[in-house]
Formats: C-alpha cells, sequence, structure tokens
C-alpha cells in the first residue's frame, strides 16, 4: 500500500505543478490586452482611421473615465479631424469638410486641455475658426460649372462649328471666369479667331458683373483646334 500511496501523491503534487504553471499566463494576460488598445488607437489615428478611432476611444473613456491619456486621444483625435477637413476642402469636397470639422468642434471641447487660455490653445482655436470661415465661404461660392476649381488650369474645346453650343460654353465660361477669378487664354488655329471669342466673353462677363477685372490673352496654336484655358485664382 505504502509504494501506491507514494505514487498516487507524487502524480497529485505534478498535476497541481501542471495547473499552477498553465494559471500563470492567463492572471498576466489583462494588462497587455489594455495597453494594446491604446496602442490600437494611435495606430488608428496616425494612419487616418478616424471613425474607427472615436469609437475606440469613447470605449476606452467609458472604461477608464479618469485615465490621463483619454485627454491626450481627444486632442490628437480633433485635430486629426481638422487636417482633413481643411485637405478635402482644398480638394472641393464641401460636403466631407463639413461632416469633419463637425467632429473636430464636438472634440475639442471635451479636452480640458484645448478649452484652456493658453497660446497653445488660442492657436488651435483660431486654426479651427479659420477652417469654419473657410469652410463657409466655400458653401456660398456657385458650383463650378465647367472648371476645377482644384485644378491648376482647365482646358475647355471649343465647339466653335456650332453656334448655339458655343453660346452655351461660353455663358458657363463666364459664370466660371467671375466665380473664380479666372485668368482666360484663348489657343486657337488662327488669328483671326481670337478677337471675336474674346469680345463674346467679356460681354458675358460684364453681364455678370460689370466690375469684374477680366484677364484675356489668345495664343496661336495652328496644330490644334479652338479650346480655352481657364486659370482660376483664389481670392
Amino acid at each position: 500500500m505504502k509504494p501506491f500511496a507514494s505514487r498516487y501523491l507524487l502524480v497529485a503534487a505534478f498535476s497541481l505543478l501542471l495547473a499552477a504553471c498553465s494559471s500563470a499566463p492567463v492572471e498576466q494576460a489583462t494588462a497587455p490586452a489594455q495597453a494594446d488598445a491604446w496602442q490600437q488607437l494611435q495606430q488608428n489615428i496616425a494612419s487616418n482611421e478616424l471613425a474607427t478611432a472615436e469609437d475606440q476611444l469613447a470605449a476606452l473613456q467609458a472604461q477608464s473615465p479618469d485615465d490621463a491619456r483619454v485627454e491626450q486621444y481627444q486632442r490628437q483625435l480633433a485635430e486629426a479631424y481638422l487636417q482633413r477637413s481643411q485637405i478635402v476642402l482644398q480638394k472641393g469636397d464641401v460636403n466631407a469638410a463639413a461632416t469633419a470639422l463637425s467632429r473636430a468642434r464636438a472634440l475639442m471641447p471635451q479636452a480640458p486641455a484645448v478649452t484652456g487660455g493658453d497660446a497653445v490653445t488660442q492657436a488651435r482655436k483660431a486654426e479651427l475658426e479659420k477652417a469654419e470661415a473657410a469652410l463657409k465661404a466655400a458653401e456660398a461660392k456657385p458650383r463650378a460649372r465647367i472648371i476645377d476649381p482644384t485644378a491648376p488650369s482647365t482646358v475647355v474645346a471649343l465647339k466653335t462649328t456650332d453656334s448655339r453650343a458655343l453660346r452655351r460654353q461660353l455663358d458657363d465660361i463666364a459664370a466660371d471666369v467671375v466665380s473664380y477669378d479666372c485668368e482666360v487664354v484663348f489657343q486657337v488655329p488662327r488669328t483671326e479667331d481670337a478677337p471675336w471669342l474674346k469680345t463674346l466673353l467679356e460681354k458675358r462677363v460684364r453681364k455678370l458683373d460689370s466690375g469684374f477685372e477680366l484677364q484675356q490673352k489668345h495664343q496661336i496654336q495652328r496644330s490644334l483646334p479652338a479650346q480655352v484655358v481657364l486659370v482660376p485664382h483664389q481670392r
């Protein structure tokens, strides 16, 4: 009986040792998981996955409302949304700019360090106000008819063989010239084409805005059909 009892005790001790070893990693798993959540949040902000990052931040804030990192990432996320609004507004996407700007405005008041009175805070507020003013100006500006306002220039082939279609083209060109302060360059195959095209456009521009300073010039391109290059300027 004694050998059997000894073997039984040995097996029991070995089983307890295995159980202790297997339970140790489980007890240590919670701390790295929490650290990974903050790290993933930082990565999503850096990769511009802002909606996902905002959801993650809300979940982390609910779990640890007093964690100092909540305020830090609120600031980062607000600034990332502000930067996005400026980028998409430059590309002409007013709706996306408005959405991003509203998220930046919503996040900023949540972070005390962003609502204080120091110089950095005032600079952030000024940047936000500037972005909002640019958005309002873009929303108030008429929609472009022909040009791409975000491109350095737009080339339009003129329908000189169809007088009705040409008149409609020039109406649209005149509207964009006034709205986006465009310089106009007519490229024509014959010298005599330039004066009457300039005259037709000038009449339309004067009708829209009699005080507009129209800048027109022309180039002779004998190997190309008539076209116009419109170069918008930011007012």
